[in-house]
């Protein structure tokens, strides 16, 4: 994809271009302030670049195309080697012509190439004498960088010492993780500073904080590593014939944190196809990385082909950012509604001025819950950070705060049930109408009924609405006390569609457990979840027994989650009483009641959150993942039903490809979970191979 460009028509729009680009990039290097998120930095770069090339004659000294970081910062510590930004790409077709460009550079076709992740944090130079870290220096304007050795001990992957008493300097990116964004954003807010608008900016800042009351971690990636003046001449002539691939694994060998460890690694490739294949896979993993990427770095790996392409004043030949498509744009927030959801939750959506990320126009995010609001401290009017990544709802990560002007205004937080007027549950972070699911009972219903539910026949939205205004049904239990004479009298319930409905309620009495669990719509309970409180519980008894350290042991369920399932299912116990009196079935077929656990084995699995192995079968110990449409046997049956195979089948299913996904099944038109299970070299099974795999176990 080929970003788009700024437009610029004048010597006197190409100045005010050149000026804003230096004053957002002297923003984001000295303090992460930029007024300008990367996607419309470099829009408007490529835009002075593009007029540059029509009037040579008319490049202004500031302009920051032939500057490393933009030309706006400066930098008191001297580099021994220049520290260079790199040129960017933005399409395939820009990546075949760069490497067409650098083959008639020196010559010949790039032998090998180095393919790694551009990780989004701030450029630094790490210097070690005789093996002890020393000083800790910016990129700044590639000759001079500013001494943040202050920072050092609060950098995770930047040792201390050295395995070996080498004097060296690695090169790399300080960056914050997801985990780390979080902690840095409670700390700063609780000592009553402005949340970053996000981990980049977070890095930035925190690198170059000198007197703050509080230190938080980053995380440090290396992708460099060369001798000093000082270094051993024998050593320093080794470490300049080797090709960076070897470079990076050396870089491990001293105990330096490389990529070699995460989802992303650093790869050689031989060929351009192979390159661009590369790009492809650690695109697919972009959304679920612990950290932001913006790109995947490209490098000829060969030092002799390194030094034949040389470097220019900016950026060396040799190597190029292929630049992936923006995940976070800056947008205003216009509004804030607060919807009502089928189990009573009442949650904050914003309503933002449209923005276009990766492809999409958002104009909606998620502000998660009150108190996640008052934490980042969000205003109406405000500009804030969207993020987007892969198939993640859009979420508004914070406040640009030096973008305010004075006029943002307070988010009012409702004082009754936006819905039914009825007091609010604040007692927990998600806010909840005091009503609970009876606040929105034709949703709620609807939800329940539904396919992957009770399947219910014949009961959809519209009738669910009837019966609720009708005043016959106040809740689940409802729906199988209903008589003939009822539905008789309702507008268009003839005797054929009256008997057809009981019939179909009849049928649902008889639903496993798993469904009529999920049904009930318990809080932190989806599908998969009652489907592995199903199984491991084997009744509702034995589940209504069970205490919050014994729902801890299925697996998924955690120390947060545990009480609130136990909570809930006292708060339903009336319904789930009228239920069983309504002869609904309260079992899981071929699922056995868990023995009494010891008090040596309570504790363990309290702590580990481990459940009983899964019975046996073909599937039995795997993870399973189902994407695309099925075929043939499995055509018609719904990703519910997939998910109820795999676990009578004796696996576990899930909704997420990772490294401990033992098989995909993919079907037609599968797209991303099987590029991803591709590039992580899982096993893949089309609809007819696993059909045959799990043939005694298909209804």
């Amino acid at each position: 994809m080929t970003t788009s460009v700024a437009v610029i028509v004048d010597a006197a729009a190409y100045a005010r271009a050149v000026e804003d680009a230096v004053k957002a990039s002297a923003a984001y290097y000295t303090g992460g302030t930029s007024v300008l998120d990367d996607d419309a930095y470099d829009r408007l770069v490529r835009g002075i670049a593009a007029w540059e090339a029509e009037h040579p004659d008319g490049i202004v000294p500031d302009s920051p195309t032939g500057k490393v970081a933009g030309g706006a910062v400066e930098g008191d510590v001297p580099h021994t080697v220049a520290m260079l930004s790199l040129d960017n790409v933005f399409s395939a077709e820009e990546f075949t012509a760069w490497t067409a460009s650098l083959a008639r550079r020196i010559g010949h076709d790039v032998e090998r190439f180095g393919v790694e992740p551009k990780l989004d944090g701030l450029a630094v130079a790490a210097r070690y004498t005789e093996g002890r870290l020393t000083r800790l220096i910016t990129r700044g304007d590639g000759t001079a960088g500013e001494d943040v050795s202050h920072a050092i001990g609060t950098i995770e992957g930047l040792p201390a010492e050295l395995a070996e008493p080498v004097t060296v300097e690695v090169r790399g990116e300080v960056l914050m993780t997801t985990v780390q964004f979080e902690h840095a954003n409670e700390v700063r807010t609780a000592h009553g500073g402005q949340p970053f608008a996000n981990p980049r900016n977070a890095a930035a800042g925190t690198l170059r904080a000198r007197e703050r009351a509080y230190t938080v971690p980053m995380t440090f990636f290396g992708y460099g590593l060369l001798a000093l003046p000082a270094t051993d001449a024998e050593f320093a002539g080794r470490l300049g014939e080797l090709a960076h691939s070897e470079l990076m694994a050396r870089a491990a060998g001293l105990g330096v944190h490389t990529t070699a460890g995460t989802a992303v690694p650093g790869v050689t490739a031989g060929t351009a196809e192979d390159v661009l294949g590369r790009v492809k896979e650690i695109a697919t993993l972009r959304a679920e990385l612990p950290f932001g990427i913006d790109g995947i770095v490209i490098k000829a790996d060969l030092a002799a082909d390194q030094r034949a392409a040389g470097s220019g004043s900016r950026a060396p030949r040799w190597a190029i950012a292929y630049k992936l498509p923006a995940v976070e744009k800056i947008t205003r927030l216009l509004e804030v509604q607060w919807n009502v959801g089928r189990t009573g939750i009442i949650a904050p959506r914003g309503v933002l001025e449209p923005v276009e990320i990766d492809g999409s126009t958002i104009t909606y995010a998620t502000l998660h819950n009150p108190a996640d609001i008052t934490r980042r401290g969000l205003r109406l009017g405000d500009h804030v950070m969207v993020h987007r990544a892969g198939d993640v709802i859009p979420r508004v990560e914070a406040p640009v705060a030096h973008l305010r002007t004075g006029d943002e205004q307070p988010i009012v937080f409702p004082e009754v049930c936006p819905r039914c007027g009825s007091g609010i549950d604040t007692g927990e972070q998600r806010w909840r109408c005091e009503n609970g699911r009876n606040c929105h009972l034709v949703a709620s219903l609807s939800y329940a009924v539904g396919r992957d539910q009770l399947d219910v026949e014949g009961l959809g939205h519209t009738r669910v609405v009837q019966l609720v205004d009708a005043g016959l049904v106040a809740d689940l239990a409802d729906l199988f006390a209903l008589t003939r004479e009822q539905l008789l009298g309702l507008e268009r319930m003839g005797e054929t569609s009256t008997d057809n409905l009981l019939a179909a309620l009849d049928t649902a009495r008889g639903r496993p457990l798993s469904r009529v669990l999920c049904a009930l719509g318990v809080r932190g309970t989806g599908r998969s979840m009652s489907r592995r409180i199903a199984r491991h519980f084997a009744t509702m008894d034995h589940i209504r027994a069970a205490d919050a350290e014994a729902i801890q042991r299925v697996e998924g369920i955690g120390t947060e989650k545990a009480p609130s399932i136990v909570a809930e299912l006292a708060e339903l116990a009336p319904l789930i009483d009228r239920l069983v009196a309504a002869g609904v079935n309260m079992t899981e077929p071929g699922a056995t009641p868990p023995a009494p656990a010891t008090e040596t084995e309570a504790e363990t699995g309290a702590e580990t959150g481990e459940s009983p192995a899964p019975d046996a079968g073909p599937l039995a110990g795997m993870t399973v993942v189902v994407t695309g449409a099925m075929t043939g046997v499995l055509e018609k049956l719904s990703r519910n039903q997939m998910n109820e195979l795999i676990e009578r089948a004796g696996g576990r299913s899930s909704s997420s490809v990772s490294k401990k996904t033992s098989l995909v099944v993919a079907g037609e038109n599968a797209g991303s979970k099987r590029a991803k299970a591709e590039a992580l070299g899982l096993r893949l099974a089309d609809p007819d191979e696993f059909a045959t795999l799990v043939a005694g176990f298909l209804d």
